[in-house]
């Protein structure tokens, strides 16, 4: 019992920028995170799709992980969706002060680029395990569960 309040703990560590935080600031501010879309993606329908595309994504994800349900599916779409997020919107590479030292805005978008990247590791350990036969057993079994919260007494689950 308590190895499973552990695994749900870190599970909501985990997604916690996803739900409640990012998925609320997008219902909250659906305008504002619209016209950031609209940075990156010029056509403001698709930005609005993206938009609810996204907290489709945080909010679902975000469910399936902290229940269970497919977990490693969607623990799996959530690395996608940090790597993307990460390349259309922390572009660190085109601020024209990116430096490593003093002042810089770029710096600032770099280490917001960099947890995006390692939010995706941790995501891609949820779906695969710390080893390579977790991959086989990915491809195999997509929809499987890790079954976070089965409780296990004398070795037997």
């Amino acid at each position: 019992m308590f190895s499973a309040l552990i695994e749900f703990a870190l599970r909501c560590l985990l997604v916690s920028p996803f739900l409640p935080f990012s998925a609320l600031d997008k219902i909250l501010n659906f305008n504002a995170a619209v016209d950031q879309a609209s940075q990156a993606i010029p056509n403001r329908v698709f930005a609005i799709l993206l938009i609810i595309g996204g907290l489709c994504i945080e909010f679902f994800m975000s469910l399936a992980i902290l229940t269970g349900v497919a977990d490693r599916l969607a623990a799996l779409t959530l690395a996608g969706y940090c790597l993307i997020t990460a390349l259309l919107w922390k572009q660190f590479w085109t601020k024209p002060d990116f430096r490593l030292k003093g002042a810089s805005n770029g710096r600032d978008v770099f280490w917001d680029f960099m947890k995006n990247v390692a939010l995706a590791g941790g995501f891609f350990l949820l779906a695969f395990g710390s080893n390579g036969s977790g991959v086989q057993q990915f491809l195999y079994h997509p929809l499987a569960s890790s079954q976070p919260y089965a409780i296990v007494r004398n070795g037997i689950q």
